[in-house]
């Protein structure tokens, strides 16, 4: 699978063996989203003041974590992390990928990892925006 997305506005991003390209490794995907699950997991835990000294360590440590592997990845990359999170949401659909590629391109200006980071629920959101392509993240290998 390539990690080009589809060029044909409209029509959701799968190629001609129907399968997804989103412009992102789904490897990706899903380490971001087990990273983002961690981190919101401890986020709860902070809100309920459940968190030892060591679990703040850790939480800091998921969101440093999930931080580095946002930055890291390339512009179209981040662009179609930031449309797969509003897919996700409900914000656009999978046949209005491009649409939503082509705005977070143009609003991935500034500082992406924190964009998405602020998002509540952001593995949640990735999950669910994976679904919506019928992919299911756990089956995604690792």
């Amino acid at each position: 699978m390539s990690d080009k997305p589809s060029g044909i506005p409209g029509t959701s991003p799968r190629d001609e063996d129907d399968e997804v390209d989103l412009g992102i490794s789904l490897r990706a995907v899903a380490n971001i989203i087990d990273t983002a699950r961690a981190a919101d997991e401890s986020d709860e835990d902070d809100e309920e003041g459940d968190l030892t000294a060591e679990d703040a360590a850790d939480a800091d440590s998921s969101d440093e974590t999930l931080e580095t592997l946002i930055d890291e990845l390339n512009e179209d990359e981040q662009a179609a992390l930031i449309a797969l999170a509003w897919v996700g949401h409900g914000d656009y659909e999978p046949d209005e990928w491009e649409e939503a590629l082509n705005l977070a391109r143009e609003r991935n200006e500034t500082d992406p990892a924190g964009y998405l980071m602020g998002m509540e629920m952001l593995g949640d959101l990735l999950a669910e925006g994976l679904a919506a392509f019928g992919i299911v993240v756990e089956e995604i290998e690792r």
